[in-house]
């Protein structure tokens, strides 16, 4: 925090703003301002005497953490409240320190199983053999004092550390990627034999245990140049550590403190940033200037293929969730049913003013939002809500032509209001007990069903069923004397469930 008050102050911010940006008391910002880095660091290593508050349940946590020490502070919080209903009422973060304290203390470190790595320093590289990239974001603050979030992407040469960062306002694709190398060879005047990279998604598809399985474009893009590309291991960001130098150097020297005008200007001034400190100053590992080292290293690079070419599709691509809608900016917007396809279905998003258009990868508008100004929210529209099926609807349609009663809609629609979730079963239940039944039977069913509330399509078949072992006209004949029920319903098993029969007498007496 003090990093941050610090970054805030020289942006021209006073206490009091500070205090709003921050929550902190006014007090706390200006003991931060009057310290420097080394008193801020002495500062927060000294020992401090436990919170008086949880001084009586040190014991209990002591313990804890020499039997479990894998356990982090938000259980141990848990654990405190599950044992101690009278636990005081403290803040999270008093409980952090009151754990790391006692871990301190007692030399109870949180990963007891985990052998620390090995490091080996390695020679440096030749000259042109080897670069590494990697991708970035962060916020930067515009004159309205409002927060951009800016994505970049960073490449190193291995030997010389010349660098180069581009930087876009919407994440990277394979094809904004692609277009960020064409622009680094150019500026390194030829290409390195060797790229290393982390296992991005924009790069790769799967690791397929050593066969790797690279994007479409970025496949085509290595196939016409004449780089060997490399992957890291999952999870194994140390391997490629320069260009993760790179990308806190550029978080921690370029962007904090730096006002955000247009994405344009603010790679002009990067580039120039680059010339002056990024490149032109002398490097702590090697001590050597890496714009100088550049100089020889040039000679060795393999040359150039092709010219950079922006693509021309600068809509970022997102990835669609499984329930057909799309996250943006912390919010959710809806997509049409069936716009998900499987895991990796992709949705194109352009920004208008305070409207979100999203298209599909063929570059046709699916649906247009209102941006919502919250985090969290769902925007909806009506047309994306799950339809009901064709299906149910024919099943309801056909069941109003059998049952032909002035209030059949009215006894349908109490039904739907009383079971929705159960609504189709019923009405498959109630069309296979009335197939063929007798248009007076049924509208002494349906009145009857009325008069008693009977919301239930098992009920509604047991009493045609009733209906038909008292009286013979129960089924409808054609001219042949044939009944007209379907083959497909006397295949069907008919028979209903067993209820009580003094349900059936009350009905009927």
């Amino acid at each position: 925090m003090w990093y941050k008050v610090k970054e805030l102050f020289e942006t021209g911010l006073n206490i009091s703003q500070i205090r709003k940006e921050t929550g902190l008391d006014r007090g706390t910002i200006r003991r931060y301002l009057n310290m420097d880095e080394q008193s801020f660091h002495e500062w927060i290593k000294r020992p401090r005497r436990l919170p008086k508050k949880l001084a009586q349940y040190h014991t209990f946590v002591r313990k804890r953490l020499e039997n479990q020490p894998y356990l982090s502070s938000a259980q141990i919080e848990d654990k405190l409240k599950e044992h101690f209903p009278d636990l005081p009422l403290v803040h999270s973060k008093t409980i952090y320190n009151f754990v790391k304290s006692i871990r301190e203390q007692y030399k109870l470190p949180k990963d007891t199983e985990k052998a620390p790595r090995d490091y080996q320093k390695l020679p440096e590289t030749p000259y042109g053999e080897q670069a590494q990239a990697d991708f970035g974001q962060g916020f930067v603050q515009t004159a309205a004092g409002t927060r951009v979030k800016v994505y970049f992407f960073a490449i190193v040469l291995s030997r010389s550390r010349q660098k180069y960062i581009y930087f876009q306002d919407f994440p990277f694709t394979t094809a904004t990627a692609i277009y960020a190398h064409e622009l680094a060879f150019d500026y390194f005047k030829g290409i390195p034999k060797q790229i290393l990279y982390d296992q991005d998604r924009v790069f790769m598809k799967s690791e397929n245990l050593g066969d790797l399985l690279l994007t479409d474009g970025f496949r085509a893009f290595c196939a016409s140049n004449p780089f060997k590309e490399v992957f890291c291991r999952k999870a194994d960001p140390e391997s490629k550590g320069k260009v993760e130098n790179v990308v806190k150097y550029v978080k921690g020297n370029f962007m904090r403190g730096r006002e955000f005008k247009s994405i344009g200007l603010f790679q002009q001034e990067c580039e120039a940033w680059l010339k002056r400190t990024g490149n032109g100053k002398v490097h702590s590992g090697t001590s050597k200037v890496p714009a100088k080292e550049w100089a020889i290293e040039r000679k060795h690079l393999l040359p150039l293929t092709s010219a950079p070419a922006k693509p021309t599709q600068a809509w970022p691509e997102y990835i669609v969730r499984k329930d057909n809608c799309v996250v943006y900016k912390g919010s959710y917007y809806s997509l049409p049913s069936g716009t998900y396809k499987g895991q990796g279905t992709k949705v194109l998003l352009e920004v208008k003013g305070n409207s979100l258009c999203i298209y599909n990868v063929a570059k046709e508008r699916v649906v247009q939002h209102v941006i919502s100004t919250q985090r969290g929210t769902f925007v909806r529209c009506e047309g994306h809500k799950r339809r009901i099926s064709n299906g149910m609807q024919e099943t309801e349609r056909q069941l109003l032509e059998l049952l032909k009663h002035p209030r059949a809609e009215d006894y349908l629609l109490m039904i739907k209001q009383d079971k929705p979730r159960y609504y189709r079963d019923n009405l498959k239940v109630m069309l296979r007990a009335a197939t063929g039944c007798h248009e007076r039977f049924i509208h002494q069913t349906v009145d009857m069903c009325l008069d008693k509330n009977i919301r239930n399509g098992n009920e509604f078949a047991s009493i045609l069923e009733i209906h038909r072992k008292q009286d013979p006209m129960f089924y409808s004949y054609d001219a042949a004397g044939i009944v007209t029920r379907t083959a497909a319903y006397i295949d069907q098993d008919m028979t209903p469930e067993i209820s009580n029969i003094n349900f059936y007498d009350s009905l009927f007496n």
